[in-house]
């Protein structure tokens, strides 16, 4: 009898969680207190239930807790010896730490970086450009300050959590997560960013800090930003655009910016690029701080800014946040964290197999068959090879058959 390698011993969710290392998580947790008054549901527990959460898209406690008892057999292979009652997810989401999530995250970020590597990355080294940019969350209650103004009738007032996120070109995934609420200006997190020498880093207008431009320049980290259209400014000296340059590039100078720094009036010298983005109809004003790269260049390290639009669309997509399962900020950024481990976690799959695969198409495979014992890689590399498989032993078998239609009912 021919043996199936599609199958394995480990449903999917449990091949997953082998690339989590059981003694990191227990040693993060044991650092920082959080299993101090929990006896049964550790850490690693409470990680592996908001984990199905997010894999299953499950919008409520009670979708969570049930599922799990659904699949009670299989909990062994996930490192469960119980399936967790409501009251003891809530407490946990409420009581628990959320920094445990978030350093959780970063120790997987450190362990799989090398794999999710992207090597089509080579014009001016996009290994060194980072990313920056936000996502707002709405909350159906107001438990953080929304963006906008506040409305008249307070029982439609919601909250927001804004996600400001920061990635590194080359792998696509986040490598500094911060959250706020939605109102808080998105300024404010350039202060958290300690990039190396030589670094390079692209944001949006809504990061317009002056002062930062400078700590930047002073650090030797090169930016790329759009400018203000209410920045004062003079004119330097204008550069020659090369003949081999792209034809969208329309201007080349040099500005000096004028801000206050405690109370003086002050200017910081950039260099300032127009140009014109024919497939959006646009003109763009770029603001910089290098001096050096080609203008073209310039405008090509905003434009990879996008990457960081399609990981936001990517979370949101593919992961419950819309729905979260308490009504306090400690719930929501346990829930946020998750997803970012859940993402991150298929990400390294994803680099691991050699057939092309949507993110989008692969998250909704493991949802499906979360619980099914198949060997997720054999199976992303080649989904038709069992079936193939069957169909040539089922011709081989009744191919002197005397019932020719009798024998195609089996294939």
């Amino acid at each position: 009898m021919s043996k199936n390698t599609n199958f394995t011993g480990q449903p999917i969710f449990g091949q997953i969680l082998q690339m989590i290392k059981r003694g990191q998580i227990h040693t993060i947790a044991r650092k920082q207190g959080t299993d101090r008054y929990y006896k049964k549901f550790t850490t690693y527990k409470h990680l592996v239930t908001m984990l199905y959460l997010a894999f299953e898209g499950c919008t409520s406690i009670r979708e969570v807790t049930t599922g799990l008892l659904a699949c009670s057999t299989k909990l062994f292979h996930l490192g469960m010896d119980y399936s967790p009652r409501r009251s003891t997810l809530s407490d946990a989401n409420k009581n628990r730490n959320s920094s445990v999530f978030q350093a959780i995250y970063m120790k997987l970020y450190r362990n799989y970086a090398s794999f999710l590597s992207d090597s089509r990355l080579s014009k001016i080294d996009l290994k060194r450009l980072f990313i920056v940019d936000s996502t707002t969350i709405s909350l159906f209650k107001a438990i953080l300050k929304g963006a906008g103004r506040k409305p008249k009738d307070p029982s439609k007032q919601k909250g927001g959590i804004k996600a400001h996120t920061m990635i590194n070109a080359y792998e696509n995934v986040p490598c500094l997560i911060r959250y706020s609420a939605a109102a808080k200006h998105d300024h404010t997190f350039l202060k958290d960013i300690n990039l190396p020498e030589g670094s390079y880093i692209t944001f949006d207008k809504a990061y317009n800090d002056y002062i930062q431009y400078k700590r930047f320049t002073e650090a030797g980290v090169w930016f790329v930003t759009l400018q203000k259209e209410n920045a004062i400014y003079e004119l330097g000296d204008e550069y020659d655009i090369p003949d081999d340059i792209d034809d969208g590039v329309i201007k080349d100078e040099e500005i000096y910016l004028s801000y206050k720094e405690d109370g003086q009036e002050k200017k910081i010298k950039l260099r300032r690029v127009a140009y014109w983005a024919d497939d959006r109809k646009r003109l763009l004003i770029f603001i910089s701080n290098n001096f050096e790269l080609p203008a073209d260049l310039i405008a090509l390290i905003y434009k990879k800014r996008w990457q960081i639009e399609t990981l936001f669309k990517q979370l949101k997509q593919n992961f419950p946040l819309k729905y979260f399962l308490g009504d306090n900020v400690n719930a929501i950024e346990i829930q946020i964290w998750v997803s970012m481990i859940a993402n991150l976690l298929l990400s390294v799959i994803k680099s691991r197999i050699k057939r092309s695969w949507s993110f989008s198409n692969m998250a909704s495979i493991i949802r499906q068959h979360l619980m099914n014992y198949i060997n997720i890689y054999k199976f992303l590399n080649d989904p038709e090879k069992a079936w193939i498989s069957i169909v040539e032993k089922k011709k081989t078998e009744y191919q002197n058959s005397l019932f020719p239609k009798l024998a195609g009912a089996y294939f």
